[in-house]
């Protein structure tokens, strides 16, 4: 196969970020811990600098180890310019950002937006004289561009939406945003690229949380911006300036992760759908929040614009009050109680919205519960599902 040749995503995700240079003849980047970087000459260092991924210059600018990883998440996104990793993803959400806003200017940000990005507006950005704006994650690209004001700077989606999974139209609105001038951001954690190509759909900053599938394993922390040329600079500038690293040995985890999240992607795509199938025939569950099944709000745009859904759902539960919503989670045997997800291990938390929504009130019939479906049998998750529903709201 020609170099030139396209290369389908099960490709991309083995061969991406393995330069030859890097791998040194081996078949995994060598992971390089390294603060000072030595040069044969006075010469050689100052040529190091400005810092360029692929010329080692300092420790906190990255060596083969980080760069493999970041140049891999850029392929698998046609259009990028390149990707910057961070500590976190929030840290991630955070420095994309501080990229783009300035006090005085306005953030039109998605009411289902995750709890800790909110936070981030609602403390951080506040401080900085930086105003929010909440908008209906089922707002439409004319309603969204109707609160548009002189000072928006930016538009940030999240799409499926955190724990209530709507779906928006990501074209309509960065074509809205483009119009405009305006900056668009991305929190696209559910789905990562290879099931939704955000800067190909008009995003210009897409944010993932590697903690969740890129890693896969619920052993690291690690987020990543990747952005479409035009803001490539600015956010590397801004990165730079906040000191932003990741370690070598959490960079080596994550791509090794990432050699394999298609087949597991998938096999969560599988259990999570015949779950949430098997959930439809269940008298105690109301609401299914699933962004490939025909009822959930926005499915026309997952239908149009995604390749797959990922493991992550919630639905509601019907006759019971929140107590006995937490009763029926704590029953549960192979389903872990814990925050994040997209490891390996099925997961279930409370789902409670009320708090974290500032323009939005849907009724989802009862208390609602977030479950992530990992590598396990499906049919032992029901099984599981079945004996804690049968207690219910008991």
């Amino acid at each position: 196969m020609s170099d030139d040749r396209p290369k389908h995503p099960d490709t991309k995700l083995v061969e991406a970020g393995r330069r030859k240079d890097w791998l040194r003849g081996m078949v995994n980047i060598p992971v390089s811990r390294t603060s000072t970087v030595l040069f044969d000459s006075i010469a050689d260092m100052h040529a190091a600098y400005p810092p360029k991924d692929g010329r080692p210059s300092y420790g906190r600018h990255g060596t083969w180890t980080q760069w493999a990883l970041a140049e891999a998440l850029t392929e698998l996104e046609p259009g990028a310019a390149g990707t910057r990793l961070f500590p976190s993803g929030s840290a991630a959400v955070a420095i994309a950002l501080t990229s783009v806003l300035s006090p005085g200017d306005e953030l039109l940000m998605v009411d289902s937006v995750y709890e800790p990005t909110r936070h981030f507006c609602d403390r951080e950005l506040k401080r900085l004289g930086i105003a929010t704006r909440y908008y209906d994650a089922l707002a439409t690209p004319e309603q969204v561009e109707g609160l548009i004001s002189d000072n928006t700077r930016a538009i940030f989606l999240e799409s499926p939406g955190s724990l209530t999974f709507e779906v928006q139209d990501v074209p309509g609105i960065c074509a809205v945003a483009k119009a405009r001038g305006l900056t668009t951001l991305i929190d696209n954690t559910w789905a990562t690229p290879l099931f939704f190509q955000a800067i190909g759909k008009g995003v210009d900053l897409s944010i993932i949380s590697v903690s969740k599938y890129i890693s896969g394993h619920s052993d690291l922390m690690m987020g990543s911006v990747t952005a479409a040329p035009s803001r490539w600079a600015q956010l590397t500038r801004t990165a730079s300036a906040f000191g932003q690293y990741v370690s070598p040995d959490d960079a080596y985890l994550a791509a090794r992760g990432l050699r394999t999240l298609g087949v597991r992607l998938r096999q969560h795509e599988l259990g999570a759908m015949k779950i949430a199938h098997w959930l439809q025939h269940q008298p105690q569950v109301g609401h299914i929040l699933h962004p490939a099944l025909g009822e959930n709000p926005g499915h026309q745009f997952w239908k149009r614009d995604f390749t797959g859904a990922s493991g992550l759902f919630a639905f509601s539960l019907v006759g019971g009050d929140e107590a006995a919503r937490d009763r029926l989670i704590e029953r549960l045997e192979l389903f872990g109680i814990g925050y994040s997800w997209g490891g390996f291990e099925s997961l279930a938390v409370p789902a409670d919205v009320d708090s974290l929504r500032t323009v939005t009130n849907r009724d989802y019939g009862g208390p609602l519960v977030r479950l992530h479906v990992g590598l396990e049998d499906p049919d032992d998750l029901i099984a599981d599902l079945a004996n804690a529903l049968a207690l219910y709201p008991n």
